[in-house]
């Protein structure tokens, strides 16, 4: 399942340095795969310490996390719309994205220098990437509004009269200001014509702010308005600091990273956070098979059924599934093995109409 985040922002904002923790991620847990396949895409590894958990149970050859894809996307400044700098290439590389982290500056340093000299203004920064995006679907929706108002004026085209609603409510936010996603639809049809047009702020967002390392923890001022900025758009906004977690990246061993999270008063790294955030983001969830050979975290869409997540397996699963045989997490780690939860009673028969819950172990019968 081949999903992919892009990471935007503007020069300077750290968004970089971002990537490359995240392509490090492979250092923060133990014995978890990670492969670059060009330089500004990463295959990262999504941190669950079930998995790890159950591993001490049954005792596997290995273990198979899930993934998830983050491009590094260069070249926004101001006018990208309009073609500036590489401006198309940067809005047709977020378009091939399923959903945007966008990466924005909240720390001072008179090092860093700021697009044009001037002081640091996340809301500004924000604003810019914000409008660019607008700018280009406005371009998108007007160019396919005056054709189908002709398509829809002329004949009884259902489809035309539905996709000149969808569009014209679309106009109406975008020239206000506002980012498509803040847009809904109440009928099916509305709904697919407006999945059908890609627009770029239609995408989920999670705002990272960049900050240092004194605000690691709590955040600052520049975070904070950028947070109270995202709750009113019904977005997420998290605190990362970029530099800090360069430093945890190149530490060799798991203990030492782990000294400096305590140090620094942290749970856990920011990148961590952040990929369970983006994993969340694209709307994603983990089911688990656990046996000798390999306890392996498999990706589905949140409310998919059982059938469903049997093909990510293998199509053959889904095309003969008979029933799925299903332990909840919790369950097994308290009665200590497949036999044990079986013997309680705990193990659930499944049919195609089961929706899979986060977490679930899995067995798929099937017949083909």
């Amino acid at each position: 399942m081949s999903l992919k985040c892009g990471i935007v922002g503007l020069p300077n904002v750290g968004k970089s340095t971002l990537f490359n923790c995240l392509s490090s991620a492979k250092a923060q847990a133990a014995n978890f795969p990670f492969c670059t396949i060009e330089p500004n895409l990463g295959v990262i590894t999504v941190p669950d310490d079930r998995l790890t958990r159950l591993a001490e149970i049954v005792h596997p050859g290995r273990i198979v996390p899930a993934t998830c894809e983050i491009v590094d996307i260069a070249g926004l400044v101001k006018g990208a719309s309009k073609g500036e700098g590489l401006g198309n290439k940067f809005l047709g590389n977020i378009r091939e994205c399923d959903a945007i982290i966008h990466v924005i500056r909240c720390f001072d340093d008179d090092n860093v220098v700021r697009e044009g000299g001037a002081p640091v203004n996340p809301v500004q920064d924000k604003e810019i990437t914000d409008t660019e995006l607008q700018l280009k679907d406005l371009d998108t929706i007007e160019a396919q509004l005056a054709k189908n108002q002709k398509i829809a004026a002329i004949g009884n085209n259902k489809d035309a009269k539905v996709l000149v609603t969808v569009l014209e409510a679309y106009k109406e936010a975008l020239e206000q200001g506002r980012n498509a996603r803040s847009v809904t639809f109440e009928s099916k049809e509305e709904q697919q014509a407006a999945h059908d047009l890609f627009l770029l702020t239609t995408k989920p967002v999670l705002y990272v702010c960049n900050v240092d390392e004194a605000s690691a923890k709590e955040g600052n001022q520049y975070s904070r308005h950028i947070e109270e900025i995202a709750a009113s758009e019904g977005a997420e906004a998290m605190v990362i600091a970029a530099k800090t977690e360069e430093d945890i990246a190149s530490l060799e061993t798991y203990d030492d990273k782990k000294m400096f999270l305590d140090e620094l008063g942290l749970e856990e790294s920011g990148v961590n956070r952040l990929i369970k955030k983006a994993y969340s983001l694209l709307n994603l969830e983990t089911f688990i098979t656990a046996g000798e050979m390999e306890v392996k975290a498999w990706t589905y869409h949140k409310g998919w059924k059982a059938p469903q997540c049997a093909g990510v397996i293998h199509t053959d699963f889904e095309k003969g599934f008979i029933r799925a045989e299903v332990i909840k997490y919790d369950d097994y780690i308290q009665y200590g093995s497949e036999a044990a939860v079986r013997e309680a009673g705990k193990l659930g028969i499944e049919g195609k109409e089961y929706v899979v819950q986060d977490g679930d172990i899995m067995h798929f019968r099937f017949n083909v």
